[in-house]
């Protein structure tokens, strides 16, 4: 058999495999669930070092950021998912409708069957694992399609999970577009991607074919807006970590600011001041500050500063970029037009363009004629500001006073909106997206209380109902 023809049966071979599995019912007791996230967890803890030099291989990570941004966030979930568990998995009672009684009636979690989880390259290992959690908790079968972007973390991640996880019921396929493609041939139960929104696309187009249903994870341009009474210098040193964290590859990063010409013009001090404080004055010999993912996405952002440049934007860096080593200086550009090609799309990158407004409905108005973005970032201490921010805009998240951080809150749903993506997950949100909630409706036969609804409606049968009924 040739090289291709074994290329060809290889992943028709392990979907049908994962199923087999799942039909046999291996996945499906609690206790295989709970081991299986144990497990999970001892990789985690016995591999730590592993994982964090593919991470600083893939992205330039410090090891605590690996830590805190990757390893500590999964093992963080995973303690809080086996703790609630067994909650999570029992019926869920309702009262009845009068018109049912006498009668019981509840919803039971029961797995969707074999999932299709696509990670993306810039948070490789975490975006990859976090659903898995959640789709091993709920009793599927798992297929794990880790980034080829980020090789050296999935590499790592492909050898790792088949010594630590059930093989039959957890499967790893690397590979790049000609695999993903194939994958989504294939008939699965839920599709479960994170990226961008073209990706997106083709892949609600061939879950369609499938009618699978689907969560996507996507991103788009997070806007911050920030006023004058706020802490500037606390609030530059929040910006600047949340913007910079990841040499600003992170989906839910502050993509560009909106503030008062006042403010931006006292902001930018403070952010200066924050870069130095945070990655000192030579960004490149900071272990702390991490590279960009490979050369075309340097290329891209490079593009983008020159654009900045030509037009006259005030571009602050020191601009010590190397394109050999992905390494890009962190950008802050002052009063960046709304036509600038910087706008025009998700910057993920380290360039924090600064817009200028004359106030928070100018800034409303200008998210609002934008795609919904994954998260909104305001600073502001005056009540009627926020309010208006979280009645009159529509995001995937709302956090007043600091960015990123609503994604470590496991009590809360992350997703997105409209063109940011669909579907939440994280804590029991995870449990439940990889889930049908099963409704269970149980009415014994004595009394015989349906009698009143057959027919022949005669006499007062319908006066009687409506004074039951309503």
């Amino acid at each position: 058999m040739s090289d291709t023809q074994t290329h060809d049966t290889h992943i028709p071979t392990t979907v049908h495999t994962l199923r087999e599995t799942f039909d046999a019912g291996v996945t499906k007791p609690l206790a295989w669930r709970t081991h299986q996230l144990e497990q999970l967890d001892k990789l985690l803890t016995e591999h730590e070092d592993r994982i964090a030099d593919a991470l600083a291989a893939d992205l330039g990570k410090h090891p605590i950021e690996a830590y805190l941004t990757e390893t500590s966030f999964l093992k963080n979930e995973i303690r809080h998912t086996v703790k609630n568990l067994k909650r999570w998995t029992k019926p869920r009672y309702v009262t009845p409708n009068v018109a049912l009684l006498p009668a019981i009636t509840y919803s039971v979690a029961e797995p969707l069957g074999v999932a299709l989880i696509i990670a993306p390259w810039n948070y490789p290992v975490q975006l990859l694992l976090a659903p898995a959690i959640g789709a091993i908790a709920a009793g599927n079968a798992v297929l794990l399609k880790p980034s080829e972007v980020a090789p050296a973390s999935a590499h790592l991640l492909a050898e790792l999970i088949p010594q630590y996880l059930d093989s039959r019921a957890v499967a790893v396929v690397e590979g790049g577009v000609e695999e993903t493609t194939q994958l989504l041939a294939q008939r699965f139960d839920h599709i479960f991607y994170t990226g961008n929104a073209t990706v997106g696309r083709i892949v609600m187009r061939a879950a369609a074919e499938h009618l699978t249903p689907v969560t996507l994870e996507l991103g788009g341009k997070s806007p911050l807006y920030i006023d004058d009474s706020v802490d500037l210098e606390t609030a530059a040193d929040r910006i600047v970590w949340g913007k910079f964290t990841n040499a600003g590859q992170t989906c839910v990063a502050p993509d560009y600011i909106l503030a008062q010409r006042h403010v931006a013009d006292a902001l930018v001090v403070h952010l200066e001041n924050s870069l130095q404080r945070l990655y000192g004055p030579v960004p490149r010999l900071n272990e702390a500050y991490g590279k960009i993912i490979n050369e075309r996405h340097y290329d891209r952002l490079h593009a983008h500063i020159t654009d900045l440049t030509e037009r006259g934007v005030k571009v602050i860096s020191t601009q010590d970029n190397d394109r050999q080593t992905c390494h890009l200086d962190p950008v802050i550009a002052v009063d960046v037009p709304h036509d600038a090609s910087i706008m025009g799309e998700e910057i993920f990158g380290p360039i924090l363009p600064i817009r200028i407004v004359d106030g928070p409905k100018e800034a409303i108005n200008e998210i609002n004629t934008r795609e919904k973005p994954l998260a909104l970032y305001v600073f502001s201490e005056r009540r009627e500001v926020r309010r208006a921010f979280l009645r009159d805009t529509s995001s995937g998240a709302l956090t007043f006073g600091l960015p990123i951080g609503h994604v470590a809150a496991t009590e809360l749903p992350f997703g997105g909106v409209g063109e940011s993506g669909m579907g939440g997950y994280h804590g029991r949100f995870s449990f439940d997206t990889f889930s049908h909630l099963k409704p269970v409706v149980s009415k014994p036969l004595s009394p015989d209380t349906m009698r009143m609804v057959y027919p022949p409606y005669a006499g007062e049968r319908l006066a009687w109902m409506r004074r039951i009924l309503g």
